[in-house]
């Protein structure tokens, strides 16, 4: 009884391994056709997307060949349009991100006030120290000189 589940051959006949072997050819010829049936629709895909893009080419070609005089006649027009249409998306785009920086600075001076230690906080506590001190020391050093000069 062992032998049949391992495929040897038992009492009887063939084995477990011997009703499988036809199998195994059928599910070649299987694998064989879906490879095939694969490639058929990859190359009736790609056929297709290779003659639309053709017909895209040749509608562009000729669309550019109906609008190129119309473009020439039209050009003292459209140029100057299309010089203040761009120094006017250039204008929007500048003022939005001058808009979204001043944003960011009110965003950080807020939190700096309130105390929440922004990033550079530190920095900032630094400079400020240091330029307290330089104003001090011109003070010390302007009242030096006044005394001086009061003195002779």
């Amino acid at each position: 009884m062992a032998d049949q589940h391992r495929g040897g051959m038992g009492v009887g006949g063939g084995g477990y391994g011997d009703l499988h072997r036809g199998g195994g050819e059928t599910q070649q010829r299987q694998g064989a056709m879906m490879t095939a049936l694969k490639a058929a629709t990859a190359a009736t895909a790609g056929g297709s997307m290779l003659v639309l893009s053709g017909l895209i080419l040749a509608g562009t070609v000729i669309a550019l060949t109906v609008a190129t005089p119309v473009l020439v006649i039209f050009s003292p027009v459209l140029v100057p349009a299309a010089i203040a249409l761009a120094l006017m998306a250039a204008g929007f785009v500048t003022s939005g991100g001058l808009g979204v920086a001043a944003l960011s600075v009110f965003s950080w001076m807020y939190k700096y006030l309130t105390g929440k230690h922004p990033p550079g906080a530190d920095q900032l506590d630094h400079a400020k120290a240091r330029l307290a001190s330089k104003a001090r020391d011109i003070k010390d050093a302007a009242q030096h000189r006044i005394d001086q000069a009061q003195g002779s």
